[in-house]
């Protein structure tokens, strides 16, 4: 006597008229579903199979919406949101000192890095980011932000010459940062790099220390480098080299750095680079805004170097928007290359998602849909005038889609957007307190 075989359990089932794995590169999967049990990918399989299949807690049928994974925003200075807009159209030296520092050293602290990061997150979320690589002060008040409202963060351990509200002596920045990574090193969501923020506010002890460490706690290395030509001209002066062959003396040119910016590079420093296994942060909004010159795109991408997208922090790009951000990247790639195929589509999508995994050292956890990775999935409605007639699904997501189109969010299985209503915060509590550190701000300055 047969019986019918008994469907399995699936916490989650969604269905979509598209997903997109981004493993196999460029691939498109109409009509299929994924499934998720535990916050891990479970199955990726055509509905019609899905269905006989699963017998699942939750079914979300989207069958007008593209999945994607979620995007990885491979640099940000999150707590840095509350500054929007204050200081914009300088150059970065100027930006910094006259404007940016002063203003921090008269409001920065517990409070301030939280609600900044609430703020950020809440953002995020509506535009299809689902981890950020964080570099900013305060990274205990960060995590335990991330955590809470269960976003995915690696959270930048910051190393500079010069004291600030957070640690005062080159011992205390780095006893802070081992006291946070132990705190944080073993949670599912949020993780720990070392953040040095730049050559040029670093000394040669400190990147030693730095590198020593890194290697010890087995975390990446998160770093501005190579942003100006004023910042080489500088090092030349300074050191009597250029940042990254400072920075490759001392020990930290490897898989483990994440070199953020890099506008200014040789063919050889790309060469070692992509021997090397550094992970290069295209930031191209926050580049043009400031001035501060080109990625070379298109030559890192055909030597082989891993290449993620950032999209610096709101006071300097002035949003946390990764589909304008992954658009203006590949745009850009093909003027500086003059190479309309320079950063296509589909690298372009990959480059903001498995890449910034990769660049984090968490590509084996998230950046693509494959069974047994975290399920960091987002919906992005295409039915909208904006993306029609839909011709190509990956094109139309890099070229022609806003974070606007964003419908639901999931960060481990769990929902985090659903058909655009955030989960767990609210929009108008967040706008309050904005406005409220608006003041507070536009006081400091006056």
């Amino acid at each position: 006597m047969s019986s019918e075989p008994q469907a399995e359990y699936c916490d989650l089932l969604i269905e979509a008229g598209w997903v997109l794995p981004v493993v196999p590169h460029g691939v498109v999967l109409e009509g299929y579903a994924v499934a998720v049990t535990g916050g891990v990918i479970q199955a990726l399989l055509p509905i019609s199979e899905a269905r006989a299949r699963f017998a699942a807690r939750e079914v979300v049928s989207r069958p007008d919406a593209a999945l994607m994974p979620g995007f990885v925003n491979a640099h940000t200075h999150n707590p840095m949101t509350l500054l929007r807009g204050i200081a914009d159209d300088l150059p970065l030296m100027e930006w910094l000192n006259n404007h940016i520092w002063p203003v921090e050293a008269a409001v920065i602290g517990p409070a301030f890095v939280a609600d900044g990061v609430t703020l950020a997150v809440a953002e995020m979320l509506r535009g299809g980011t689902t981890c950020a690589n964080e570099n900013y002060f305060f990274p205990d008040v960060q995590a335990a932000v991330y955590k809470r409202l269960g976003f995915r963060a690696r959270v930048g351990l910051p190393v500079i010459d010069f004291p600030t509200a957070w640690a005062k002596t080159s011992d205390e920045y780095f006893d802070r940062a081992i006291e946070v990574h132990d705190q944080w090193r073993d949670d599912a969501l949020v993780g720990t790099a070392f953040a040095p923020h730049a050559p040029y506010t670093v000394c040669d002890a400190n990147f030693e220390r730095v590198r020593m460490l890194a290697d010890q706690l087995d975390v990446p290395v998160h770093l501005h480098t190579h942003e100006t030509a004023q910042e080489i001209a500088d090092s030349m002066t300074q050191y009597g080299q250029r940042p990254l062959a400072r920075l490759d003396r001392l020990g930290l040119v490897n898989d483990r750095l994440i070199a953020v910016h890099m506008t200014q590079l040789t063919d050889a420093e790309i060469a070692m680079c992509a021997e090397r296994g550094v992970s290069v942060v295209h930031c191209a909004e926050s580049n043009l805004k400031l001035a501060s010159g080109f990625c070379p795109v298109c030559k890192l991408q055909h030597a082989g170097v891993n290449l993620a997208i950032g999209t610096d922090g709101c006071a300097s790009n002035n949003d946390l928007d990764m589909f304008g951000e992954t658009r203006t990247a590949a745009l850009l790639a093909k003027g500086v290359a003059g190479n309309a195929s320079a950063l296509d589509a589909p690298s372009a999508l990959r480059a903001a998602t498995l890449g910034g995994a990769k660049a984090l050292g968490l590509d084996a956890q998230i950046g693509s849909i494959e069974p047994g990775k975290q399920a960091d999935l987002v919906c992005v409605t295409l039915a909208e005038i904006e993306t029609q007639p839909l011709h190509h699904v990956i094109s139309q997501l890099i070229y022609a889609t806003g974070r606007h189109q964003v419908s639901d969010v999931w960060i481990a299985g769990r929902a985090r957007l659903r058909e655009r209503t955030l989960v767990d915060l609210d929009p108008q509590a967040l706008i309050a307190n904005a406005r409220q550190w608006r003041e507070r701000i536009r006081s400091v300055r006056a």
